[in-house]
């Protein structure tokens, strides 16, 4: 997390965006659902999503804000 972190501090025009997704995720999903998500993506249920995932998925939102 801290690595998620220091990463999203690189990225000055996405912390709106970081700040409103935490606040939609406040309520986290059911863990079966975070599990199910990491074997999708990783491949292995107890991974952690990687920093750069993160700027990734940061970008989508920030882009698909706009189109809403």
């Amino acid at each position: 997390m801290a690595r998620s972190f220091a990463r999203l501090l690189g990225h000055p025009s996405l912390w709106i965006t970081a700040v409103r997704m935490g606040w939609r995720l406040r309520l986290l999903p059911d863990p079966a659902y975070l599990k199910f998500r990491m074997v999708t993506m990783y491949g292995d249920a107890d991974a952690q999503p990687r920093a750069d995932d993160l700027i990734t998925y940061l970008r989508w939102c920030k882009v698909w804000e706009r189109t809403g």
